[in-house]
């Protein structure tokens, strides 16, 4: 065995943030690093900790006569043992990602020389983290800390009109639309960006980094190197080169104007003072218990929600079917 190689451990890293606001090249930017994995967006473990906690309220709904609670496992317990074997499969599997990257780079560009960082390096078995920059993860962090209590955040903001011209152009690279008008991009925009907002406050700067999308562009390398210094990562040139290139540029035409007279204007003020005060207001320096205990208890409602969702339907189907057995014999009485 290999005694430079590192101990796994279990700090992923997630880059959130409104979409189109560049957490893809950024999370492509830090998989630059010899020991961090990019990861595809995955947008399955938000929603997978909401189940997992429905989860853990069925294993332990009967006291010591569920399995859960007789063998006293607690639900932070429960929830970082499967946060570690998601992190395990993740790196065990990391070749095979790889791989498949390596083989599609082929495909796409014949007689191409592979991607410094898909080929067999000194080292690259040793990497020991990943990154995700799933967009939607901002709505779902208390829930990810729930599943990695040691994972970090970077919020990457950028300025609302930038992102909402991005948003309605997204049909140009991806052929479907991201959103369906102005008015919902301004929406999207604020109800990410003020989740991310909301958990800055929360857990301070020692779990979420703010990044302007700004800086990262117009002062690249003092920008990585603050953002590495945070995830305690030595710094690399490496994790640059990607800003070089335009990654999933939604290529919006220079006299595109996004000033649909149907968006409501109140929105669209709502979110430009947002961006105006969030630029203007310093960062928090330590977590609020406040905002924290605020984040707990809109988890705590999304678990009952979709916990009971299904059997709301059910009843509403059963509500349905009556009233038109009851409307069927008035109708046939009325013959």
């Amino acid at each position: 065995m290999d005694s430079s190689a590192a101990t796994p451990i279990n700090k992923p890293i997630f880059v959130v943030g409104s979409p189109r606001s560049g957490t893809s090249i950024l999370t492509w930017c830090l998989g630059q690093d010899p020991n961090i994995v990019p990861l595809p967006e995955s947008g399955w473990m938000g929603d997978f900790a909401i189940d997992l906690a429905i989860r853990y309220q069925i294993g332990a709904a009967r006291g010591n006569r569920s399995i859960l609670s007789a063998m006293d496992i607690q639900r932070e317990e429960f929830f970082a043992h499967f946060g570690q074997s998601i992190n395990d499969l993740i790196l065990n599997h990391r070749k095979d990602l790889e791989r498949k990257r390596s083989g599609h780079a082929a495909r796409a560009v014949p007689n191409a020389v592979p991607d410094a960082s898909m080929a067999a390096q000194p080292g690259a078995n040793r990497k020991t983290r990943w990154v995700d920059g799933t967009p939607e993860y901002s709505l779902h962090i208390y829930g990810l800390r729930k599943l990695f209590p040691d994972a970090l955040f970077v919020h990457l903001f950028r300025d609302v009109s930038a992102v909402v011209r991005s948003m309605l152009n997204f049909h140009r690279v991806a052929g479907t639309h991201l959103v369906a008008n102005e008015e919902e991009a301004y929406r999207y925009w604020l109800r990410t960006v003020r989740a991310c907002l909301k958990a800055e406050r929360a857990y301070g700067p020692g779990v979420v980094y703010r990044l302007p999308y700004a800086a990262l562009v117009e002062n690249p390398e003092p920008a990585m190197r603050s953002l590495l210094d945070f995830l305690d990562v030595p710094y690399t040139a490496k994790c640059l080169e990607p800003l070089a290139r335009r990654i999933n540029s939604s290529s919006v035409p220079p006299d595109f104007k996004s000033d649909d007279p149907a968006t409501d204007p109140a929105v669209v003020e709502e979110a430009t003072r947002l961006f105006t005060e969030v630029g203007e207001t310093p960062r928090p320096r330590e977590p609020s218990s406040a905002a924290a205990e605020e984040m707990q208890a809109a988890f705590e409602k999304q678990v009952q929600h979709v916990a009971t969702v299904e059997s709301k339907y059910e009843k509403a189907k059963q509500i349905i079917t009556t009233l038109r057995k009851e409307n069927a014999g008035r109708t046939t009485s009325m013959q």
